[in-house]
């Protein structure tokens, strides 16, 4: 992280300098106004003029203070406002102020305390940019400065590795320095808010909103790239300086057995088939040095075909890394077949086998050393797969255990009571004789509306006891529309409906049945005696739901309700992309409107 900045620290780059840059400029102008003004009130307190521009001096403290917990809070940062004195009238009014302590911590932090901080932190700042840019164009510049007699190898490239490392690390330096000047700021300009330190616009990215396997793989070509970096800018002062090849022909041989090691993250083919052609390569170009330097694998070309064989054991079956490494045996052994024979005479022979031992030896300990890496991962991968599906598993049992302590809870409370509903209401014409058609008829509306009820909570109790899918289990829908309001009417409400049959899955069909149960409910309790209207038709590709009442009987007190229906009404509406809209109409009334996509976004 703190070499290879992301999107979110480069977006956060900005709010730092805006932090960070302005703050000296700001103490430079406050220890400009305020040290002088604090001197001269000083001198001149004996002779009484000191205690009116001290007054003077602490209140253009707190203004710098207040400009300070501004860029603060602006950073993300939310302060607490400090506790001034109350300010009187007239010079007691200004006597007041030289003795509110809140005011002289403001003076001393402006005056004294803030300027060594901004200055290490702005200078910090100033100095990282200055080097980065500095190596990033040393290759310029550098041709300019005199020449000291001692030339270091690649010392452009070293440079420009430094800058490039310099420029990475940028935005997490300034952050640090942007987090230094908060932790002295803060607790002397009144703190910050306990709970809630800050309010950053810039959202974390270590949430599980990140692809884990996505990071991972940046993060492994970033690695793998920069490792290839680093062998090209050695590998190529060094193949032309010491081995005397020409630097066009040491640069392209240094960076195709650098780029092996970055085409096998991908495709291992590639890496495999370039790394041993890279390797022949610099035997060729290196051959006439054989006697006096290492070969036919010098340093680079041996790291270079190491990190190959890494990659390709880490990231890839077995029979890659193998197959580079018996690669990388073959050409050894075919350069000690061609050697010539003057140089088998002569005692350069030992070293050149030597040095292809060394190769062998060091690529199959790097391979299976690889493998070894490679198998760890894979069953610590396997380990934590197993971790996680048993959690869910344990997760999942602790779910139902209390969906079914709360289907007990509810049968205990509701069930029992709406059956004895169910059973007082129908048994009512045999216990209560006499009853005219009308009261008979009230009961057994009552008894049906009680049986639905009890149906409902029934489905409910099912619901809550399993973890299956419960497709089968019978769910009402816009057929059910016209029984829901007759059954509505029979509590003497007046209601008018316009229903236009449509063809609508049955999410939406339970959605709008649930909408309309809801209103329904909400004016029967808070609007007695108004009169209601039912709208339910298909437009443009959405279900329209409108349940409207006038305004209610005031005669008559509402009933209570829980404020817990229409929310729900809205969570079911939005979680099939519609909306839902609540509110008094013109004419003291009430509204629900509802639209809702037919389409059915859930899955079939």
């Amino acid at each position: 992280m703190f070499l290879v900045p992301d999107r979110h620290s480069l977006r956060r780059l900005g709010h730092d300098l805006a932090l960070v840059l302005p703050g000296l400029a700001l103490t430079l102008l406050s220890i400009v106004l305020l040290l002088p003004l604090a001197a001269v009130s000083a001198a001149l307190a004996l002779v009484w003029i000191g205690l009116l521009l001290f007054p003077l001096t602490l209140s253009l403290a707190s203004i710098f203070a207040r400009l300070d917990r501004s860029r603060l809070r602006r950073w993300g940062l939310e302060m607490r406002e400090p506790r001034y004195q109350a300010r009187g009238r007239g010079a007691t009014g200004l006597l007041r102020l030289v003795t509110d302590p809140r005011r002289w911590l403001d003076l001393a932090f402006e005056a004294l305390i803030a300027l060594p901080v901004r200055v290490l932190t702005v200078g910090a700042t100033v100095a990282w940019a200055a080097l980065a840019l500095g190596g990033l164009t040393f290759w310029f510049w550098g041709r300019f400065l005199p020449d000291s007699g001692m030339p270091v190898p690649g010392q452009w490239a070293l440079a420009l590795v430094l800058g490039l490392a310099l420029a990475l690390s940028f935005p997490a330096m300034v952050h640090a320095l942007a987090l230094l000047d908060i932790v002295v700021s803060a607790p002397l300009l009144g703190g910050a808010v306990p709970g809630s330190p800050r309010r950053t616009p810039f959202p974390s990215i270590a949430g599980g909103a990140v692809d884990t396997r996505v990071r991972e793989g940046a993060w492994t070509w970033m690695t793998v790239a920069f490792v290839s970096f680093v062998l090209v800018v050695v590998s190529w002062p060094v193949t032309a300086a010491l081995y005397d090849v020409h630097p066009a022909a040491a640069m392209l041989v240094s960076i195709a057995a650098a780029l092996a090691g970055l085409l096998a993250v991908r495709w291992p083919w590639a890496g495999l088939a370039l790394s041993v052609l890279a390797a022949l390569s610099m035997m060729l170009v290196t051959a006439p040095v054989q006697a006096s330097l290492p070969w036919p694998w010098p340093v680079t070309s041996l790291l270079a075909h190491c990190v190959t064989l890494t990659v390709l054991a880490i990231l890839h079956r077995w029979y890659w890394s193998v197959s580079a490494w018996s690669g990388g045996a073959l050409l050894t052994l075919v350069s000690l077949l061609i050697t010539e024979p003057r140089m088998r005479a002569e005692d350069a022979l030992p070293e050149i086998t030597t040095n292809g031992v060394v190769l062998v030896a060091i690529s199959g300990g790097v391979v299976l050393l690889g493998l070894t890496v490679r198998q760890w991962l894979l069953v610590s991968g396997q380990v934590e797969q197993a971790q996680t599906l048993s959690a869910d598993q344990v997760r999942r049992r602790h779910e139902l255990e209390e969906r079914s302590r709360i289907a007990r809870e509810l049968h205990d409370v509701v069930a029992h009571s709406m059956s004895v509903i169910t059973v007082q209401a129908g048994t009512a014409k045999f216990r209560l004789p006499g009853m005219d058609s009308q009261t008979e008829q009230e009961f057994e509306d009552i008894a049906a509306s009680s049986r639905q009820a009890l149906g409902e909570m029934r489905s409910l109790l099912a619901t809550l006891r399993t973890d299956d899918s419960l497709d089968e289990m019978p769910m009402p829908g816009l057929g059910d529309v016209p029984e829901l309001l007759e059954a509505s009417r029979a509590t003497g409400a007046s209601i008018s409906a316009d229903l236009s049959p449509a063809d609508v899955p049955p999410t939406v069909g339970l959605t709008a049945y649930r909408v309309v149960q809801e209103a329904l409910s909400n004016a029967l309790r808070h609007s007695r005696g108004a009169a209601i209207r039912v709208r339910v038709v298909p437009s443009a590709g959405t279900l329209l739901v409108e349940i409207a009442n006038t305004a209610p009987d005031t005669g008559q007190d509402p009933i209570p309700g829980s404020g817990l229906g229409l929310a729900g009404a809205r969570e079911r509406v939005t979680a099939l992309g519609g909306t839902v809209e609540a509110g008094p109409s013109a004419g003291g009334g009430f509204i629900v409107s509802a639209e809702i996509p037919i389409a059915d976004p859930l899955p079939g």
